[in-house]
């Protein structure tokens, strides 16, 4: 709190200057010295204005390149999510096609075997 009375006492401080310079300017008397008081007063808010607007635009287009940054960081994320999801359709076809190969050997197996009970049958026929 006291920072800021102090920066008020500042404030009232720099505004007797500023009256006082008025007034030594101008031969007309104390109201020209007012009027240009009033003159740098308002310089002085005009400035600052500006100077608010200026960190207030930088403080925008820092926010929006942050912005810009988590956009780019998402889209990212998503690629390699998109990334994982092809390694796991990959993995998904080859589970399949060694799937397919079990069947298929399988098969053969059952087939040496008929062909085994076929190879008794005629063994069995000739020595009959």
């Amino acid at each position: 709190m006291r920072g800021v009375r102090e920066r008020e006492r500042e404030r009232e401080r720099e505004r007797e200057r500023e009256r006082e310079r008025g007034g030594g300017g101008g031969g007309g008397g104390g109201g020209g010295g007012g009027g240009g008081g009033g003159g740098g007063e308002r310089e002085r808010g005009r400035e600052r204005g500006v100077e608010r607007q200026r960190a207030s635009k930088r403080g925008i287009e820092i926010e929006r390149e942050r912005e810009r940054e988590r956009e780019r960081e998402r889209e990212r994320e998503r690629e390699r999510e998109r990334e994982r999801e092809r390694e796991r359709e990959r993995e998904r076809g080859r589970e399949r096609e060694r799937e397919r190969e079990r069947g298929r050997e399988r098969e053969r197996e059952r087939e040496r075997e008929r062909e085994r009970v076929r190879e008794r049958e005629r063994e069995r026929e000739r020595g009959g």
